[in-house]
């Protein structure tokens, strides 16, 4: 679908509030007639603690163009906010660790929750914004309602959601590469969990083959997920790996199969996305989407590149960089210059239920990105992927719990 015609289609929602820190000692004051600051301020904060969940990712992540194996999954810490009243807020920390988290309670504890969180702003004041996830969590457990509720939608928008898992399989193990049969075997895997788009991992011969056999294999791999998996979106990843012209080249070498997005093929520039939209645009793929802002994002260039429809889709982090609040403030901008937001969230699949409630609040997002996890220590459950969408629960904040 062409941008412009996806963003006229989405759901009409309340554009977010950001109270910046120069007025957050003033924010309750400012909100006070804002539904739910009542309830909120008859909290107040009086501990913090933490708690580590392991999470399985179902094979081995291998290569990608620049970095080597990415593992079996990762081990989380999550913060915990409890108030006076027993209401208990969980999330994963912004930008931040536990040292962090814990050197900075002092400047929350004893305050109200409605001083630090406004439910149509979010965390009111940056310097707080390491516990923007348990903010809303908390707020959702107080005042019962998802976290997409919270930020101004009734009823969840939901949208597509990509596996994120087919990275370099083939290469793996070193002693004796599966080839590519073991890439169509994952392929299996997700399109059997539920998955109906599948992000390829391109880019070969940015660092572990020559350029030219790594272009082939490149090609190669797209062309037979497409003929495996007819009913399926692709989505290509470069993670800047190629220039502009050798990425043309993998364009031309892989004919006429569609591609739903175009990630990161090369460090962007004005320069070679107007090339590359105008090779496209040329050779019948005006709907291809362009996406780009995760690896060292420069949201400036990327804001103008979308102003002159050359960048579709801003990808910056989840948790990494931004948090939810900063990308509600955020996604304001991208939606008045005709952009689209798609969350970052490689690393773990609660980084993909946090973007499907941004997602169900504002309806600004194409597809996002699935990490696949299995774990012992949470339920998960709650989040439904069926037949390639994620689906958010109609549980107070983020509807995650540990199992005891």
């Amino acid at each position: 679908m062409e941008r412009r015609n996806f963003l006229k289609t989405v759901a009409a929602t309340s554009a977010s509030l950001f109270i910046p820190s120069a007025v957050a000692g003033k924010a309750a004051e400012y909100l006070a007639a804002e539904a739910g600051m009542e309830d909120l301020s008859y909290h107040t904060i009086q501990d913090i603690s933490f708690r580590e969940a392991s999470f399985k990712y179902p094979r081995l992540v291998g290569k990608n163009s620049r970095l080597g194996l990415h593992g079996y999954g990762p081990k989380l810490t999550f913060c915990i906010l409890t108030t006076n009243k027993g209401a208990q807020g969980l999330g994963l920390m912004v930008a931040g660790d536990r040292k962090r988290a814990e050197e900075l309670f002092p400047q929350i504890k004893g305050k109200k929750v409605s001083e630090l969180f406004a439910p149509s702003a979010g965390t009111l004041d940056e310097k707080n914004c390491i516990y923007d996830f348990c903010l809303h969590d908390l707020a959702g457990i107080i005042l019962n309602k998802p976290a997409y509720a919270l930020m101004g939608s009734e009823k969840p928008i939901v949208t597509k959601c990509y596996s994120g898992m087919i990275y370099f399989d083939e290469m793996e193990p070193e002693s004796n590469p599966a080839g590519l049969s073991k890439i169509l075997d994952n392929c299996s895997f997700d399109y059997n969990y539920g998955y109906r788009q599948l992000k390829v991992k391109i880019g070969r011969g940015g660092k572990w083959m020559s350029k030219e056999a790594g272009l082939k294999a490149d090609m190669e791999v797209t062309k037979r997920i497409y003929q495996n998996f007819p009913d399926c979106d692709i989505l290509v990843d470069g993670n800047d790996a190629f220039t502009v012209d050798y990425f043309i080249s993998y364009l031309e070498g892989i004919e006429d199969i569609p591609l739903f997005w175009i990630e990161e093929p090369f460090r962007e520039t004005r320069e070679d996305y107007a090339k590359l939209k105008e090779w496209l645009v040329k050779n019948g793929r005006r709907n291809t989407l362009l996406a780009d802002g995760e690896a060292n994002p420069d949201l400036k260039l990327a804001l103008e590149l979308g102003k002159e429809n050359l960048l579709d889709v801003y990808l910056e982090d989840i948790r990494d960089n931004l948090g939810l609040t900063r990308w509600r403030k955020l996604n304001t901008t991208l939606k008045s210059i005709g952009m689209m937001a798609s969350p970052h969230a490689w690393g773990d699949t609660i980084k993909s239920f946090y973007v499907s409630q941004f997602t169900a609040a504002y309806g600004n997002t194409p597809t996002i990105e699935g990490v696949t996890c299995f774990t012992d220590d949470m339920d998960l459950s709650p989040y439904k992927l069926r037949r390639g969408r994620l689906t958010p629960p109609d549980l107070p904040g983020f509807g995650l719990k540990f199992i005891d």
